[in-house]
């Protein structure tokens, strides 16, 4: 399995979406597509990703896009999810392995489990195993990365959402550990966008290495990635024109310590995040 190294440089995941629901516009399972014209062209965008220089590829096969903001959407059994996620993981860890890391994007248990037999070597839950403890459980028993993500059903926090996503992280930071997962294995993300306002994501965007401090200096992931915070600061700019407000926010989350940035456009977010990497870390 790939081995992270941290603070040498940031790392780029690529998002792989296998739903035909995604809020960015960006799922591979559009309508009328077969399950093996999904995987091949999802297979092609992952060629593009690795050849572009992305490091990660994250594979997710339910749409996790807020309801609070984007409406409810259908519930996908965990062998459906398999069926999409579990193929084509397998097909990126045999054809990829020896030069990225290949992630399974899931709240499942099971979904997580059968990833990492087939060579996922990061398991990335944006509940944090709240929904399914076995999700911890999985990526302990696999020696695999955990990503810990905060989420939240309703953006409402009555003591600060700084102060609650920390909370919170701490508590599933504990959670990962008592399950099994070393603590060198441990990634937390502070879920910009999920469950969150966007004053409340610009926020924890402003204050992301005093967050990354108070959660002992683990590795940190930002995902900003055509978020609907930046359709907002750019006066209602769609998904597919954010991709400068993206570039910003990478180059700010770099700043402050993000240690792996996910996103949807890996090309143009490569050059933004070597260039940033030049200059942060400039001297190291």
């Amino acid at each position: 399995m790939t081995e992270l190294r941290w603070g040498e440089r940031t790392y780029v995941m690529g998002i792989l979406n296998l739903t035909p629901d995604s809020f960015s516009g960006d799922g591979l399972a559009a309508t009328g597509r077969s399950p093996d014209e999904v995987q091949t062209a999802a297979l092609a965008q992952a060629e593009a990703f690795v050849a572009a220089g992305a490091d990660i590829l994250d594979v997710g096969a339910e749409s996790s896009r807020p309801a609070q903001f984007y409406g409810e959407h259908p519930a996908i059994s965990a062998a459906d999810e398999a069926a999409l996620a579990v193929p084509l993981v397998r097909a990126l860890a045999e054809r990829f392995g020896d030069r990225t890391l290949v992630s399974i994007d899931t709240i499942k248990g099971e979904v997580a489990r059968r990833a990492t037999a087939v060579g996922a070597g990061m398991v990335n839950d944006v509940w944090a195993g709240r929904r399914d403890p076995d999700t911890l459980r999985a990526a302990a028993d696999a020696g695999s990365y955990m990503v810990l993500m905060h989420n939240a059903d309703a953006a409402d926090y009555p003591r600060g959402v700084f102060e609650e996503v920390v909370d919170w992280l701490k508590a599933a930071i504990d959670d990962a550990l008592a399950a099994g997962i070393g603590r060198d294995r441990l990634i937390v993300d502070p879920g910009i966008g999920f469950g969150k306002t966007p004053e409340h994501s610009v926020e924890l965007l402003h204050r992301l290495g005093e967050l990354k401090r108070a959660l002992g200096g683990l590795p940190l992931l930002v995902g900003t990635s055509r978020k609907r915070f930046i359709g907002e600061l750019l006066g209602g700019a769609p998904s597919d024109q954010r991709l400068e407000g993206t570039a910003a926010t990478v180059s700010l989350a770099i700043a402050q310590g993000a240690d792996i940035v996910r996103v949807h456009d890996v090309a143009p977010m490569m050059r933004t995040v070597r260039v940033t990497d030049g200059i942060v870390r400039w001297g190291e």
